[in-house]
């Protein structure tokens, strides 16, 4: 038996019973269209006053009915908000024409007009339509719509559109937020209304105090009449200001009536604003997480590197947060209460679209205004809006890029652990207002996103790096052995001749004539000579085991090797006790430093930094600069933790960090690309006569260049071995040419081509010009008893540049002698006889060179 069907009006019953269902049904399921005939049907006999003048439509149970079903009728629109913003066709009210109007009663008119804004949700659209429909109600030559923007404490009115006409279109009088009128609450008739929610109504603007003349002045335009009134959401709080100057029919003044059709009309208006700017936050929140998916898509794509996903996450947020630059600090790791330093930066200006590494003095800007320090240290969020005249922070004017800063917003990102590990700065909105609360919301998901970047890309990083050193600790363990019992018994029976009898503090110590034991013997008096074995109660078996651990991980290659070590140790010695340098430095700045220098280039292969990184090596993957200075540290690190052998191990723990602090900066130093970087402040002090050293970036700076002056030392012995270490430079230097050109295939530079050897001598001269000439200079200039390694040095420069010369005299000889040969024979000689004479003659370079190699190289 089939269901029976409900008539209509068992239907009207129902809904007449219950009329929370009816309504709540009607608000859900009810069209535009059956609103706009509800409201019309019922706006003819309800909530007009007797003279035909529309009254105010609270006031009265239907009219209070319209606002309410009208309000309801704004969420029924279909459809998602996708197909929305996808700018899908949709049916639009047409507003009929003036003519049509103005034949229309005022009841039917005023629902026209109702029904034109009913349906619009875009906002300057929406506000255009408003103000076209006030002027043909009022019949107002101009009107404006101010829109209220800002948070609670800092209010203020911007102008949408301004003096529109019933000829103006949208294009003409709309305001972009470049050339937008920004009017405080409180000032001027506008912001009197905003303020006091009061309708003004001026006969004569010029006799009120609030108005404005300078724009009539730049304008040409005579204001005459005014009526302002505020628009209010449904909830009473100000959202707008509309305005309507000079009334066009009558004494051109605005009535009563006026302002009655104005009022009802705009609390319409109030509710078709608050709807469209309810759906522009709704379409700008679905823009800015789609831009939020794709970086989060773009930093977990990339993850190999954090240059790669820093490059990817600034392009994303510059577009999305439309600033003109962005700076990115990563900070170094630190312990907490630690002050903060940054590792590296990244910067992005959106007119050149390359993200890139800041130079020292955009740098250097950073560090002087102490924002990003600042954000990093507290984690506060700053928003500065005017940079300029900011009382905190003294921005200034960035001399690097030429970047002058108006407004910025800078925000700390955290890692998963929610500790601190960079800072992101925005500078300049690109509309030329301050950054609002909205940004500062995308900017925070934007940071938390980057803090997920950063972190990923730092775990892989870190996981890199440990398999590098993984396979780094293999190799080496493989190779190396500590010292075994009794080789430290033996040395420590050993007898410990004095530092006279070595010859110790001369800077013209010689140690061909040592034997390998006599090398640790002479170590072993170095510490003793200083008495760094008894003030800083090192075990003397610690001490022997050591030295001789040191050695052992020394590898067998052509110069560096533990001789060089040891003669480096040597020099630091003497520079300390023959030098004068132990009044400058402490017993615990000497200890660290000898220890460096017999470490300095621990397991060290033969091969420079260049070579590692083009070989593409573990070391050059575990370290990215100073390769294998940061290697050598490393391995001193690990023969000091290795049992038996930490000679700093009665150190209290300040002194220990301290020396090992000290440690790694001395090895690092002996990297020459630091020792060009630093040479110059180093040579600044000691010219403005810097004699006490006390600031600890200064005494670091001295010790990196002692260590600078002691790895080059060779340069400062007599002549015979000056040549002799320079024999051995050169041939490992040729073995590693030979390497690239073997194993990769790449062609060496001139000082490890061993096919251009002959040029040793002039290539030596640039290297002491270069190097050695100025370090020894200024330590002569800052100790008068260090003088003898820079008159080491000049005599060495005199020798090699005498033998450059001879070598320069001879080729140019036997050039002349083939030149004059070759222009006789000139003509005669066939192709196969040119061959031949070519040959000829690279047979006779050959012998010149071999005559003047025999005369002044070593390298033969």
């Amino acid at each position: 038996m089939g269901e029976r069907k409900l008539t209509r009006e068992e239907v009207a019953k129902f809904l007449e019973n219950d009329q929370q269902f009816a309504e709540e049904y009607f608000s859900t399921k009810a069209t535009s269209h059956m609103v706009d005939k509800w409201i019309t049907k019922h706006g003819k006999d309800g909530a007009w006053s007797s003279d035909g003048t529309p009254g105010p439509l609270e006031s009265t149970e239907k009219g209070a009915a319209i606002l309410k079903h009208f309000r309801k009728s704004m969420s029924g629109a279909g459809g998602s908000l996708k197909s929305l913003i996808s700018g899908s066709p949709k049916p639009k009210t047409l507003r009929r024409s003036r003519t049509v109007l103005k034949e229309m009663n005022e009841k039917e008119l005023f629902m026209e007009l109702i029904r034109d804004i009913a349906n619009e949700l875009d906002i300057s659209t929406l506000s255009h339509k408003i103000l076209m429909n006030v002027s043909f109600l009022t019949n107002g030559d101009r009107c404006s719509l101010f829109l209220v923007r800002g948070g609670k404490d800092n209010r203020y009115l911007v102008s949408k559109l301004f003096d529109v006409n019933e000829n103006s279109t949208l294009e003409e009088s709309i305001h972009s937020q470049e050339d937008e009128i920004r009017i405080p609450f409180g000032k001027g008739i506008v912001g009197h209304v905003a303020l006091t929610k009061e309708t003004v109504n001026i006969k004569n603007a010029y006799e009120d105090p609030r108005f404005n003349r300078e724009i009539d002045k730049k304008t040409g335009y005579r204001t005459h009449s005014i009526l302002c009134m505020p628009i209010c959401s449904h909830e009473g709080d100000v959202i707008g200001v509309a305005q309507i100057i000079n009334k066009i029919s009558g004494d051109h003044e605005f009535t009563h009536k006026d302002e009655q059709v104005f009022k009802n009309y705009l609390t319409f208006c109030g509710i078709g604003l608050m709807n469209a700017q309810l759906f522009e936050m709704s379409v700008q929140e679905y823009k800015r997480n789609q831009m939020l998916l794709q970086l989060a898509r773009g930093i977990f794509e990339e993850q190999s590197s954090l240059d790669g996903v820093v490059q990817k996450m600034l392009t994303e947020a510059i577009t999305l947060l439309k600033c003109e630059r962005i700076l990115m600090f990563i900070l170094e790791e630190h312990e907490e209460g630690e002050e903060v330093a940054f590792l590296t930066a990244f910067d992005l200006c959106a007119k050149d679209k390359e993200v890139k590494k800041p130079g020292y003095a955009t740098m250097e800007w950073s560090a002087k205004n102490g924002i990003a320090k600042h954000v990093a240290t507290t984690g506060e969020t700053l928003n500065i809006e005017d940079a300029e005249n900011d009382t905190r922070f003294k921005v200034g004017f960035d001399e690097g890029t030429g970047f002058s800063t108006q407004n910025l917003l800078c925000m700390p990102i955290y890692n998963s652990e929610h500790k601190v590990v960079g800072v992101a700065q925005l500078l300049n909105k690109i509309s030329g207002q301050p950054f609002q609360d909205k940004d500062v919301n995308v900017f925070e998901a934007f940071a938390i996103f980057c803090g997920l970047g950063i972190h990923n890309t730092t775990m892989y990083e870190n996981a890199c790096k440990l398999m590098a050193k993984q396979a780094v600790a293999l190799e080496v363990l493989s190779y190396h052995a500590t010292a075994q019992p009794e080789e430290t018994d033996k040395l420590k029976k050993m007898e410990i001749k004095s530092a006279e009898e070595f010859n110790l503090y001369s800077f013209k110590f010689d140690d061909l004539s040592l034997p390998e034991d006599g090398t640790l013997t002479a170590s072993v008096r170095m510490f003793q000579e200083c008495d760094l074995i008894n003030k800083f109660h090192v075990p003397y078996d610690v001490m022997c085991r050591w030295l001789l651990s040191v050695k052992k991980n020394y590898r067998n290659v052509t110069y560096h090797n533990w001789r060089h070590a040891f003669n480096v140790a040597q020099t630091m010695f003497a520079m300390v006790k023959s030098g004068g340098m132990d009044v400058v430095i402490s017993d615990l700045e000497v200890f660290a430093l000898l220890v460096a220098c017999f470490c300095h280039d621990l397991d060290h292969r033969g091969t420079n930094n260049a070579y590692q990184q083009k070989s593409e090596s573990p070391l050059s993957t575990l370290y990215g600069t100073s390769t294998m200075e940061h290697h050598h540290f490393d391995h001193c690190i690990m023969i000091l933790n290795s049992e038996g052998n930490n000679v700093f191990q009665s150190l209290s723990g300040s002194e220990y960090r301290s020396c090992i602090k000290m440690l790694e900066s001395a090895i690092l130093s002996t990297d020459l690309a630091l020792y060009f970087k630093k040479r110059g402040d180093f040579t600044s002090l000691v010219k403005d006569g810097e004699k006490r050293w006390h600031e600890p970036t200064k005494r670091d700076l001295l010790r990196g260049m002692m260590m600078t002056a002691c790895d080059v030392s060779a340069i400062t012995k007599p002549w015979e071995i000056q040549r002799r270490v320079a024999e051995l430079v050169a041939g490992e230097f040729f073995e590693q040419g030979d390497l690239e050109k073997m194993q990769l295939g790449q062609q060496p530079i001139a000082m490890m081509d061993r096919e251009k050897k002959d040029e040793l001598p002039k290539m030596q001269v640039g290297f002491i010009d270069a190097i050695c000439m100025p370090v020894y200079k200024t330590f002569a200039d800052l100790e008068p008893l260090l003088n003898p390694l820079f008159e080491g040095v000049i005599n060495n420069r005199k020798n090699w540049e005498g033998l450059a010369v001879k070598y320069d005299q001879l080729v140019s000889q036997q050039d002349d002698k083939g030149n004059t040969k070759s222009t006789k024979e000139e003509g005669k000689l066939t192709t196969s006889s040119k061959s031949a004479a070519l040959q000829q003659e690279r047979s006779e370079e050959r012998r010149v060179g071999k005559e003047c190699r025999s005369r002044w190289s070593p390298y033969h």
